[in-house]
């Protein structure tokens, strides 16, 4: 009751009643939308993810492809109140207008701000019936938000309605007690080995140190560091580098600048950064997006991405955070740490039959990628390939 009273005092929609409809009011600009978007993002119980901080999706809006055009979607109830925003941008594809949230394959999930619980207990239809309204005064013919999680903070996100994703995200749930938190998640076993390594590791380099980037000199060290052991990471891998566009880098340290990133680092007295760890962030959760270790085989032994994890953990904890997850994608350390699989969704809504006609062709190749990430077979013949024409090229 009393949060309830709360989220109506900020002017911001406390749970409109399932038959009530929802108007799309549509910015042209991320501009035009600050004022009503932090409001919202300061609202008492909000929900959200790290990668629709307005900060974070402002940093990230320079990578937006040519001819696109930012438009978030602010969906008010019928008192005017606040409900949800999309921070949607627009780009012609094959003579489709597309429209999908800021943040393409830099952010882990396009979901929705919420102005509450209450608000996402709106039934999906109505704000699927509010964003083909948003479409159509738009000029959309369709919105295509993948990575919806079915859940956040364990509450049911109405958007995520259509295909699974091809992979799903993973998650830890934290506590005040760091040294809880890591025998949860790691075996007995696992810390004693943890242990040993950093002990060689020591003995082989020096001291080494868990370091937070604490200012803009700080935050090029540990970027410099994850950009190039990452690029040789793709190189090897023949995975096209994402950051090697100049704009890519730009948009990694506006965000950290914002302080919507933060920037870790596993580091020698020296000033070797043996491994990196960038995330997305707000008051509450770390949101793994990057991470790399130094290529230098002589130091694989010692797992410094490993060790470096468990030290963000420690950090994370300590500082009151109560949940950090590793993103999508399935990897070995992800379900060796992870006690959460966050279950994702493409979501698909239509508003034209270009856009009906697209929806489709999106779905079946959401399967298709699904079903070769999942059978690793397949999967291992991929990366087969990748390493090939790497070779080549």
């Amino acid at each position: 009751m009393g949060g309830t009273m709360q989220l109506a005092a900020e002017g911001v929609a406390a749970g409109p009643a399932p038959s009530l409809s929802l108007t799309p009011e549509i910015f042209p600009s991320l501009a035009a939308a600050e004022a009503p978007w932090r409001a919202l993002e300061a609202a008492p119980g909000v929900v959200m993810t790290p990668y629709q901080r307005f900060d974070w999706v402002a940093a990230c809006a320079r990578l937006l492809p040519e001819g696109a055009r930012a438009c978030p979607v602010l969906l008010r109830d019928p008192a005017g109140r606040p409900v949800a925003l999309l921070p949607l941008f627009t780009h012609r594809e094959a003579g489709i207008r597309v429209a999908r949230v800021i943040g393409g394959r830099h952010a882990n999930y396009h979901m929705p701000l919420f102005a509450g619980p209450e608000a996402m207990a709106l039934p999906d239809e109505a704000y699927a019936r509010a964003l083909r309204r948003a479409g159509v005064e738009a000029g959309i013919d369709v919105i295509h938000l993948p990575d919806q999680p079915r859940l956040w903070n364990g509450v049911p996100n109405p958007l995520a309605k259509g295909s699974a994703s091809p992979s799903d995200a993973y998650g830890l749930a934290l506590e005040a007690d760091p040294e809880a938190v890591l025998k949860r998640c790691l075996s007995g076993d696992a810390r004693r080995k943890l242990r040993q390594k950093e002990k060689w590791l020591v003995a082989a380099h020096g001291p080494v140190a868990h370091r937070v980037a604490a200012d803009e000199a700080d935050g090029e060290a540990i970027l410099s560091a994850y950009l190039a052991q990452k690029a040789v990471r793709f190189a090897r891998s023949g995975i096209r580098d994402p950051y090697a566009d100049p704009a890519a880098r730009d948009f990694l340290k506006g965000a950290h600048r914002a302080g919507a990133l933060e920037l870790h680092a596993l580091r020698t007295e020296g000033g070797r950064i043996l491994a990196t760890f960038v995330g997305a962030v707000d008051a509450t959760r770390f949101s793994g997006m990057l991470t790399s270790f130094d290529p230098d085989p002589t130091l694989a032994r010692f797992s410094p991405g490993d060790l470096l994890l468990q030290a963000l953990i420690r950090d994370q904890s300590l500082r009151g955070r109560t949940a950090l997850d590793l993103g999508v994608g399935e990897a070995r350390y992800k379900a060796s740490i992870c006690d959460e699989t966050i279950a994702l969704v493409d979501a698909v809504i239509p508003v034209s039959l270009r856009g009906r006609a697209y929806g489709a062709v999106a779905g079946a190749g959401g399967r298709l990628k699904r079903r070769i990430k999942r059978d690793p077979r397949l999967w291992a013949l991929v990366g087969r390939v990748r390493k090939a024409m790497a070779r080549s090229a």
